[in-house]
């Protein structure tokens, strides 16, 4: 890997907090950008209830020592500002002026409330790129409401989709549209820092996760529109089955150890053939079964055979056989699995080590794409309240010892 960074040309003046805007500037971050991450002064993580919460590595609890706030500021700079008072404005005023990016992820409306909306921003800095990350952006009837992670995902449609048929709903639990919108958060910056390295130009891009999550539906919506067909229908939706194309067996079937689960998927009847000599089961030689068709028309017994015997073997069997047969199956791994036996995670470099100041030494999610020349690094973890105010202030505004002493006498520091 060259020394140059992919991103080290970039300053960010980062208000977004969370996962849905933090870990949008945790990747730029870890390409190189000069990410600056302004919170409030006030010892309470009210711009971010991730400073203090779980995962813990020990005992101890407070604002410093939250996992996953550690986990989604890894690089960056950490500065205080109050914006409550006229002289923390300007001094946000002044780091805008040397900044490439503003990203901010409150709810519409906050940033205006501020004095800082798109034209104020831009009358600081003409060629600002400013990014603005909400549950339902800053338009349509929606804009005002403020959301969630879950709550952006049945809005959206995707919690009404998932579930075994027959049952309610059964969500996706986890703020899964977080890591979305940090995913399309983070395109966003990069795309419209093209277009300035192209014109010049800066630009306001208005994100909405909930639009991010409806994009994810297409299939649902699409049957729907083409064929009038709703997605809540008899047999629909089934977990993990799917008639688009038509497989069998498909689906996660038990294994001889509690709460343990396999993976298989027979795409076609090349597959099938590949499975029944490979279990090696009377049944799975009868002609019904020989054709997609018979298996699709006996799905259900199918589905208990298969798991008849899946069930007889630990999936580490199953899955060495099937594999070595040449049939997708995949054993259901779980974190602890990933994290502590798989050897693709040091190749990979998928869980670094960083140092963080009150935490120690900890793993944190790595990024799975590496570039040849300018890849990723994460080695510091995220950083105190306010740790390098005089190193962004003093060292990246020129401000002197007398004027920090009396931003932090004023309260603005």
């Amino acid at each position: 890997m060259s020394q140059a960074t992919a991103l080290g040309h970039v300053t960010i003046c980062d208000l977004s907090g969370q996962l849905a805007g933090a870990g949008a500037t945790r990747y730029l971050a870890a390409f190189g950008a000069r990410v600056i991450r302004v919170e409030d002064p006030v010892r309470q993580g009210r711009w971010d209830i991730l400073r203090g919460s779980m995962p813990h590595v020990d005992e101890r609890r407070g604002i410093e020592l939250g996992g996953a706030f550690n986990n989604h500021n890894v690089e960056k700079l950490g500065v205080t500002i109050n914006l409550r008072l006229e002289a923390g404005r300007d001094l946000l005023r002044r780091l805008v002026a040397v900044s490439d990016v503003v990203t901010e992820n409150f709810a519409s409306g906050v940033m205006e409330k501020l004095g800082f909306s798109y034209g104020e921003l831009r009358s600081i800095k003409s060629d600002v790129i400013y990014v603005s990350n909400s549950g339902f952006g800053h338009a349509g009837p929606y804009s005002r409401f403020k959301t969630f992670g879950p709550v952006v995902q049945a809005v959206c449609g995707l919690t009404f989709g998932v579930g075994a048929a027959g049952a309610p709903p059964a969500g996706w639990g986890f703020s899964y549209m977080d890591h979305m919108g940090a995913d399309l958060m983070a395109l966003a910056v990069l795309s419209a820092l093209v277009h300035r390295n192209r014109t010049g130009e800066g630009q306001w891009v208005d994100m909405s996760c909930t639009e991010a999550g409806l994009g994810l539906t297409g299939p649902d919506l699409l049957d729907y529109t083409v064929n009038g067909r709703p997605l809540r229908r008899p047999g629909m939706p089934d977990s993990n089955h799917s008639d688009h194309p038509v497989m069998v067996p498909h689906g996660i079937y038990p294994t001889e150890e509690p709460d343990r689960w396999v993976a298989i998927a027979c795409r076609d009847d090349q597959d099938w053939a590949a499975f029944a000599e490979a279990c090696d089961q009377h049944w799975a030689r009868e002609a019904r079964f020989a054709a997609t068709a018979g298996r699709a028309d006996h799905e259900a017994q199918l589905d208990r055979l298969v798991s008849g015997w899946t069930s007889s073997l630990r999936r580490e069997v199953v899955a060495s056989r099937l594999e070595r047969a040449g049939v997708p199956v995949s054993a259901v791994t779980m974190s602890e699995d990933r994290i502590e036996h798989d050897p693709d995670n040091d190749d990979w470099g998928l869980f670094p080590t960083v140092e963080h100041p009150e935490i120690g030494g900890v793993r944190v999610d790595g990024i799975p794409a590496h570039l040849s020349e300018t890849d990723w690094s994460i080695k510091r973890g995220a950083p105190l309240l306010g740790q390098h105010n005089r190193e962004v202030f003093a060292g990246l505004l020129g401000m002197s010892d007398e004027e920090l002493s009396a931003l932090q006498a004023d309260g603005v520091l």
